[in-house]
C-alpha cells in the first residue's frame, strides 16, 4: 500500500473504524486516473480500490478522510452496480448527491443537492428521477463531462448558469462493473461488510445504518445462483489478450482475446465431522453437476480434512459427484498448496467447509467460501456464502 494510503486508511482506523476495515477489505492497485485521486468499482466480482498516488497525495488529511467514507458509501450502496440503461453523466452525478451530505472535509466543489436546489436525503434514483426528464437519455456511454452551459435545475437542461462541481471518485472504472451480475455483486460487498463490522467490533455509523442493516438481512437469492455467477465471473478472468489473433472491431491496431478453452475449478469439501450434513453435501454436488454440464469446465474436487483424503475429477460430458467422509479436524491449507501445482492453475477455488481451521494469510486465486449455517470465514480474503439447507 502507498504510505500516503496507508496513513490516511491508519487515521480512518482510528477514527471511523468500519470505514477503515472496510477499505482494508477491499482489493487495491496503484494507476494513473483519468484527473481523480481514487476510485472503486467491482471487477470479475470482486471489490476494487484504485489509486492514484500522485492525485491522492495532494489532498489535505480530512479531505483524504472524506474521499475514502465517500468511496465505501459508493459500495455499500452499489451504484456502479445499478447504473445499467441510464445515462453515465447524469447517473454519475446522483450518485454523489445521494452520499455527499453529512460529509465532513469534502472539497469546497463537491457536488450537493443544494447546487440544484432539492433537499438532502434521497435515493440516487430519486435525484436522477428529478434532474433526468423522461425519455431524454442521450448517448448511455462516456462520461460526458465537458463546459457546456446547464441550468441550475437539472443535468439535462439547459442554460448559462453552469452547475457547481464534479464527481470526486473516478467514475469512468465504473464500466468494469457491467459483466458482474448485480446479485453476485451483492453477494461481495455484504461480505466485506460483514468483514468490517467484525473488525470493528459491531459498531455502524449511523449515517450508513440502515443501508448496512439492509445488506445483512438473510439474502432472498438462492445460493444456487450465487455459486453460477462466482463460476461465471472465474471464466471471464480466463480471458486473455494476444496479437496472434486480429481484433474484430479494431483490426491490427487492437490484440485479439485468446478465450481459456476449458474453464478448470478446484473444489474443496471439508470432510470432518461438522460438515457431515448428507442433506447440504448432496445439494452442492448436484449444483456442481449442473455447472459442469451447462458449460465447458473442469472440476477437481478435493476430500480433505487435515489432509488431502480423495481427489477426483469430472467434467461438463461425464462423472458423477461422490460423497466421501473422513471426520477428523480440518486443515484448509492442503487445497490450496495443491492449487498451486495445478496445470493449468484452477480459475477459481470453491471451498464447502465449516471454516475452522488453519488458512493460508493471503491467497492469489478467487476464492468462494461455502459455509455451513454456523460456520464462520476463516480469513479476510475471499467471498463469504451461506449454504442453507
Amino acid at each position: 500500500m502507498d504510505d500516503c494510503l496507508e496513513k490516511a486508511v491508519v487515521r480512518l482506523l482510528r477514527e471511523r473504524p468500519f470505514y477503515g476495515h472496510f477499505i482494508l477489505h477491499l482489493r487495491r492497485e496503484q494507476r494513473v486516473l483519468a484527473g481523480k485521486p481514487a476510485g472503486v468499482t467491482i471487477r470479475d466480482g470482486i471489490p476494487l480500490l484504485s489509486v492514484d498516488p500522485a492525485s491522492f497525495s495532494r489532498l489535505a488529511g480530512l479531505e483524504q478522510r472524506a474521499l475514502l467514507e465517500h468511496l465505501v458509501k459508493h459500495l455499500l450502496h452499489l451504484h456502479m452496480a445499478r447504473r445499467k440503461g441510464r445515462n453515465q453523466h447524469d447517473w454519475d452525478i446522483c450518485c454523489d448527491l445521494a452520499i455527499n451530505p453529512g460529509l465532513d472535509g469534502l472539497p469546497q466543489d463537491a457536488l450537493l443537492p443544494g447546487h440544484y436546489g432539492m433537499e438532502d436525503g434521497l435515493a440516487a434514483e430519486d435525484y436522477y428521477h428529478l434532474l433526468v426528464p423522461p425519455f431524454d437519455t442521450g448517448n448511455l456511454d462516456g462520461s460526458g463531462y465537458g463546459d457546456a452551459d446547464r441550468s441550475e435545475r437539472g443535468a439535462a437542461g439547459q442554460g448559462e448558469e453552469a452547475v457547481v462541481g464534479a464527481p470526486l471518485d473516478d467514475h469512468g472504472l465504473w464500466s468494469e462493473s457491467d459483466s458482474t451480475p448485480f446479485a453476485l455483486a451483492e453477494e461481495m460487498v455484504r461480505s466485506v461488510t460483514c468483514e468490517s463490522l467484525r473488525g470493528s467490533d459491531g459498531e455502524i455509523p449511523a449515517e450508513i445504518s440502515m443501508v448496512v442493516n439492509s445488506l445483512l438481512r438473510p439474502s432472498v437469492i438462492p445460493w444456487q445462483l450465487v455459486l453460477r455467477q462466482f463460476v461465471a465471473a472465474a471464466g471471464r478472468v480466463g480471458r486473455s489478450s494476444t496479437w496472434m489473433r486480429e481484433h474484430r472491431r479494431f483490426s491490427h491496431d487492437t490484440p485479439g482475446i485468446r478465450k481459456r478453452r476449458r474453464l478448470n475449478l478446484l473444489v474443496g469439501i471439508d470432510v470432518s465431522d461438522s460438515t457431515n450434513i448428507v442433506a447440504m453435501r448432496e445439494a452442492f454436488a448436484a449444483e456442481l453437476l449442473r455447472i459442469a454440464h451447462s458449460a465447458d469446465t473442469c472440476i477437481t474436487v478435493l476430500y480433505a480434512n487435515s489432509r488431502i483424503q480423495h481427489i477426483e475429477s469430472f467434467n461438463g460430458s461425464r462423472g458423477v459427484a461422490q460423497r466421501y467422509d473422513g471426520g477428523g479436524f480440518t486443515d484448509l491449507r492442503p487445497v490450496f498448496e495443491y492449487a498451486r501445482t495445478m496445470h493449468p492453475l484452477p480459475a477459481a477455488v470453491i471451498y464447502l467447509t465449516d471454516g475452522i481451521g488453519p488458512a493460508p494469510e493471503q491467497m492469489e486465486f478467487p476464492t468462494l467460501w461455502v459455509l455451513t449455517g454456523e460456520g464462520e470465514k476463516p480469513v479476510q480474503w475471499g467471498v463469504e456464502l451461506r449454504l442453507d439447507i
